[in-house]
Order: structure tokens, then sequence, then C-alpha cells
């Protein structure tokens, strides 16, 4: 049984940009239900949800704000009283006042979920980690895209790009959880 004490939802990056036409394909098409499963878990619960937005400072970026893409997925903009942090890179942690934010809540666990797997959620969970954070993923509340395989050629699929990641995670930055156990 998952111990909310001290938990702290952080939805990383739940932006329009995710489904922005000519992207690459996504591997977990359960993402947004999970992850607006968890919302409402942490918002009957009564617990703290900081909301991590990207912001990114390249102009053809699709998540920078003035794009269509830098706004929030249907069900996932805070509501009153919930905190984002807005990023320029990929760790929430860094340029940001998270870890004060998470201090100031007494927070014990960092669990987190949103886009993209293996850029984003990953390297906040890293850092996190690093800087001491009990921190847990949300695996099937993840996701991310096919990418270029620079060794092979071709295309590693979205699913594998995913599973390798998590799997990394686990092994030494983070505990992994499935949305039912926490939702």
């Amino acid at each position: 049984m998952f111990d909310f004490d001290g938990a702290v939802l952080v939805p990383i990056d739940m932006q329009q940009a995710i489904d922005w036409p000519g992207r690459p394909r996504r591997g977990n098409p359960a993402l947004d239900d999970n992850g607006l499963r968890l919302l409402s878990t942490w918002r009957e619960k009564g617990l703290p949800i900081i909301h991590v937005r990207h912001d990114s400072i390249e102009p053809e970026s699709l998540f920078r704000s003035g794009h269509p893409g830098f706004a929030w997925r249907d069900g996932f903009a805070p509501l009153a009283g919930e905190a984002e942090v807005v990023k320029s890179v990929n760790s929430a942690f860094i340029g940001t006042d998270l870890d004060l934010r998470l201090r100031r809540l007494g927070a014990k666990r960092v669990v987190c979920f949103g886009w993209a797997t293996d850029m984003c959620v990953s390297t906040t969970i890293r850092t996190g980690a690093n800087m001491g954070w009990e921190m847990a993923m949300v695996h099937d509340a993840c996701d991310c895209m096919e990418l270029p395989d620079p060794i092979g050629g071709g295309l590693i699929p979205a699913e594998e790009i995913h599973r390798a990641h998590v799997a990394t995670l686990a092994a030494d930055f983070c505990a992994v959880v499935g949305v039912a156990a926490v939702a």
C-alpha cells in the first residue's frame, strides 16, 4: 500500500504540444486518463500538487509561451490553490523554486508523472534523487515518443524507450508504481 503521508504530486509538462500535428508517434494512449485519475485522487485527499510547465526558450519550440502548444491539456490546468512551476530546461529543479516549495510543504516524497518519460520526467527524477528527495514515478501515467535510432537506423518505438527509461530510473533513482497503487 502506498504511503501518501508527505507525498506531493508533480505532473510534468501536460501541455497541448504533446499531440501537436506532425509530432512522432506516442506510446501510451492512457496518459491523460491515468494522469487525470491521479489528479482526482490527490485533490480528493487534499494532498499538495505542484504542476510543472515547460516554457522553452527555443523560438521554434511547441512548448514556448505564445505558441498554442504551451497551453495545458484538457483537465490538467492547476486549480485554485495548486502551485505551478515554470521551467525552461528538462529538469523541474533547475532554475525554479521547486525544491523550496517542496521543503515548505514538508514533503517526504515527490511523485512524478507526465511528458516525456525519457526527457523531462527522467531528468526531474534524476535531479531530485541527486538532491536527496525520495522520488516516485507513476509509470503508466508517463509517455514518450518514438525517436530516430542513431546507431542502427530506423525508429525506436516509444514503448521501448519508455520501458528502458523506467528500468534505469527504478535501478537507481526512484520507486516505480502503477496508477492503481496511488489513485
